[in-house]
């Protein structure tokens, strides 16, 4: 422990550019704040370069702290709610190195299961689809160029520690990727309200390896991305909704493809 680092210390005017994207792609690291989200980044030590307490956050969460040998620092409330994007900050922050896999490596193992993410606007999405993709046993996420940032303070906390979990590829042109994982023996399924063929009608398309592709919350998958796709998919409903939502979406067809491998 150390004594109180304050808003005005280096080390967090440091991390506080962690909370942009351009400070977490030039320093290579981003801030995962709360207790789930850091017991999972200490899970892996060596991906976590430091971690911050509050003095009341180091105390109640001393059982966590106390079996790692990555530094914790002490800091002032102050401190911790500059390097905080909620109303309520929890005084506990760690500092984790970026875990992107490369474009090439994924294309060159795709695993069973993965999620392309095409034009992804909300950080809350993002985190959602994480979550879901960890919890169907996904082994990555792919965050198509023009998605948002899943290293983002809304998109971390919205994957409840899953962003240690599953692989992240980020800013992928995702028209070659398809290819590639095509060439590979993967089937690409785009989700699509209008698609051609029903979740419920798949058999041997959801044995797997399968990679799920799903749009922009407000656009869906471009066009020129959907028309790649070995099919592209709707999710029947009975009821009078005009669309789900697309995380909701991503949960209905991640399960369905879990069931089926």
């Amino acid at each position: 422990m150390t004594d109180l680092l304050t808003e005005r210390s280096a080390r967090i005017v440091g991390a506080r550019k962690l909370t942009r994207r351009a400070g977490r792609d030039a320093a290579g690291l981003f801030l995962a704040e709360g207790r789930q989200a850091v017991a999972e980044a200490l899970a892996d030590p060596s991906g976590v370069h430091e971690v911050f307490a509050t003095e009341a956050a180091a105390a109640a969460h001393r059982d966590l702290l106390a079996t790692t040998a990555v530094r914790i620092r002490l800091v002032t409330e102050k401190a911790a709610a500059c390097l905080s994007e909620t109303v309520t900050p929890q005084g506990l922050i760690a500092v984790c190195g970026l875990r992107d896999v490369g474009v090439e490596a994924f294309s060159a193992n795709p695993p069973r299961l993965a999620v392309g993410l095409a034009e992804l606007a909300d950080p809350g999405n993002a985190g959602t689809v994480l979550r879901t993709a960890d919890a169907c046993g996904a082994g990555a996420v792919v965050f198509g160029a023009g998605s948002t940032d899943p290293y983002g303070g809304k998109a971390v906390r919205a994957s409840a520690g899953s962003l240690f979990h599953v692989d992240v590829v980020r800013g992928a042109p995702l028209g070659p990727l398809i290819e590639a994982v095509q060439g590979a023996g993967v089937t690409v399924l785009a989700a699509d309200g209008r698609g051609e063929v029903g979740l419920d009608e798949l058999t041997t398309e959801l044995a797997g390896p399968v990679l799920w592709l799903f749009g922009n919350e407000a656009r869906g998958v471009p066009p020129g991305l959907a028309a790649l796709a070995d099919a592209r998919v709707r999710i029947p409903m009975r009821g009078r909704a005009e669309s789900l939502n697309l995380a909701a979406a991503a949960a209905i067809c991640l399960y369905t493809t879990q069931l089926a491998q």
